[in-house]
């Protein structure tokens, strides 16, 4: 007979011991799961248990009492974690690792015993499900597929230190946390506490990072009761006597809280291959929707290139949007953030006939000082043996989890930019043309859009506010010595401006000219005439924001002033030959060069 065994809890600190309850007694051989590395042999008395020694790595490990039990790894169902092997996790006692990597102890232990009435809140929709499962008992291991097993085997031999955590210490979690710089979240991570989420999103908003390399993530909102031995999950309004709504044992959306607010992304508008038809993932890949981004860097993709075939499965997350030529740009409609970046698309509808259908999306967004990235799938942890999909996650993880070095994020493609400026949401441009065109400011690699008629326009400039007779809108100067105004799809004149202008500002309730001479001439609002400002520190381009004037000179050497006082070298090099800045961003284009914004911030702060 098969030894039954369980914990007393899914994780520990080393130098900690943990409480193990066995049946009968039994032989015991621990290792470590992710190398299979036999760490400690010995005998199991009934109630037995283990001091973790202080050397042993923050790892998953699992205790086998007695002869292995098939368990082979599966495609689709298959037999479960044996009764007899115990997964834990030990943690660092004394975080040093900048990532942290959550193992889904409650999706694992909802899964347990699938099947069996009152022993599994599966299947689905059976009425013989339970409404509370316990950590107390055998099982409650990986599944079969083990979606989580591949992206813990290449961590550590891919050069990264990490810490583990069971998912169930992101409950109340915020300290823990808060002594990580990035936050892993890895393959089918469907369960998740109220008090998981709010730790999870404050940790993001006070500046730490999440990567999603999962999907089907927080789907179902889950309590803990009995000191967080017991999972209470109705998966039903009517049948969860919870008197706080927001507590509900149901999908988070239902539960007032989409979960697209915590990772971007929902199984709402995912897909799912289920049963028999599982292996159908395998057929499947992204298709790169914005190349040019940072996760997409030594990748070689170009827009349109399939990658990752096989990593979506077998169910995904997605977030709605539309195609703005050619592009997609969330609609923000189903809880999206508007920061959300959609970088990689799939389209399966035609899952609908293995479970459900609809679409995949990966992408990443802020949150306060964070960032959070998702791949939008479960499958993708075990398909890095693909360089596209290596290359990307050492992407995530160099980048994430290093420390905030604010640097230039290529947000659209190259174009010829002369000039730039924004007006709302709407960022403006002059191209060599003379065409205006324009296309939101955002982080989404949108087109720009060319917008009726031409000018000689030089450079752009937008007041923040009306101000001595001068209002709100788009003005542009000429070299010939005019300045313009945006009206009703044309320029009209609004008076002579110096010749031989090279770019336009206003800051502090004037208009600024810079000129090929290398003067700075000034126009106060209601003012007839231009005044001699001193020099322009050499600008090709002009920009103003919170009263404060940008020069920009060929040489990519950016200066910045008070109005009156001396121009003073900001450390931060353009890329561009185009500027502009509006709502604490840098945002520079030219002919050569993609269009990207930098936040604007004190150098001394950096």
């Amino acid at each position: 007979m098969t030894v039954r065994a369980y914990a007393l809890a899914t994780s520990l600190a080393q130098g900690e011991t943990l409480r193990f309850v066995l049946d009968r007694p039994s032989p015991v051989v621990v290792t470590d799961a992710t190398d299979d590395r036999v760490v400690h042999t010995g005998h199991a008395g009934t109630d037995w248990s283990l001091e973790i020694p202080p050397a042993w790595p923050s790892s998953l490990y699992v205790a086998r009492f007695g002869p292995a039990q098939p368990w082979p790894r599966s495609l689709p169902g298959g037999a479960p974690c044996p009764d007899n092997e115990v997964h834990f996790v030990v943690r660092q006692a004394e975080p040093t690792a900048s990532i942290l990597v959550s193992v889904p102890f409650t999706t694992w232990q909802a899964y347990n015993r699938a099947g069996e009435p009152d022993q599994s809140v599966y299947w689905t929709e059976s009425p013989t499900r339970a409404a509370k499962v316990s950590f107390d008992r055998p099982g409650g291991g990986p599944p079969p597929e083990r979606w989580e097993e591949g992206l813990m085997r290449w961590l550590r031999p891919s050069g990264y230190e990490v810490g583990y955590c069971s998912n169930l210490d992101l409950h109340d979690g915020l300290d823990l946390l808060s002594r990580h710089r990035l936050l892993v979240v890895n393959g089918h991570d469907e369960y998740w506490s109220a008090e998981m989420r709010d730790a999870v999103e404050e940790f993001v908003r006070r500046g730490g990072n999440v990567a999603f390399f999962s999907g089907n993530t927080a789907w179902w909102q889950m309590r803990l009761e009995d000191g967080g031995r017991t999972m209470v999950c109705h998966r039903d309004p009517v049948s969860d006597p919870a008197a706080d709504p927001l507590l509900a044992t149901v999908e988070w959306s239902a539960a007032y809280r989409p979960e697209n607010t915590l990772t971007g992304v929902s199984f709402r508008a995912g897909a799912g291959a289920w049963g028999e038809h599982m292996p159908r993932m395998l057929e499947e890949s992204y298709t790169a929707r914005f190349a040019g981004h940072w996760a997409f860097e030594g990748t070689g993709l170009t827009d349109g290139d399939k990658f990752g075939q096989g990593c979506l499965g077998y169910e995904t997350d997605a977030a709605e949007f539309e195609e703005v030529g050619g592009v997609p740009r969330v609609t923000c409609r189903d809880g999206t953030p508007s920061s959300f970046v959609v970088l990689a698309t799939a389209d399966l509808r035609h899952w609908s006939a293995y479970g459900q259908g609809g679409a995949a999306t990966m992408g990443a967004f802020t949150s306060g000082c964070g960032t959070v990235f998702t791949v939008g799938t479960v499958n993708w942890g075990n398909t890095l043996h693909d360089p596209v999909v290596a290359r990307i996650t050492r992407n995530v993880l160099d980048r994430l989890s290093r420390p905030l070095s604010p640097s230039w994020e290529v947000i659209g493609p190259s174009a010829d930019v002369r000039a730039l400026a924004v007006v709302g949401r709407t960022l403006h441009a002059v191209d060599g043309e003379g065409v205006l065109l324009s296309r939101e400011l955002c982080g989404q690699n949108l087109p720009w859009r060319p917008l009726p008629g031409r000018s000689a326009v030089v450079g752009l400039a937008v007041p923040r506010e009306a101000a001595g007779g001068v209002g709100v809108g788009l003005y542009g100067v000429t070299a010939s010595g005019e300045l313009l105004y945006r009206e009703r799809e044309a320029w009209r004149t609004v008076c002579p401006a110096p010749r031989e202008a090279v770019g336009l500002a206003v800051a502090d309730c004037a208009f600024y000219v810079a000129t090929v001479a290398g003067v700075l001439w000034r126009l106060p609002f209601g003012s007839a005439t231009w005044e001699d400002d001193g020099s322009s520190a050499g600008a090709v381009s002009l920009a103003g924001m919170n009263g404060r004037l940008y020069s920009l000179d060929a040489s990519g050497v950016l200066r910045t002033r008070i109005p009156g006082a001396a121009w003073e070298e900001h450390a931060v090099a353009v890329p561009g030959m185009a500027l502009t800045a509006h709502a604490g961003l840098l945002v520079t284009g030219g002919p050569d060069d993609p269009l990207r914004r930098h936040p604007a911030r004190n150098p001394a702060t950096r």
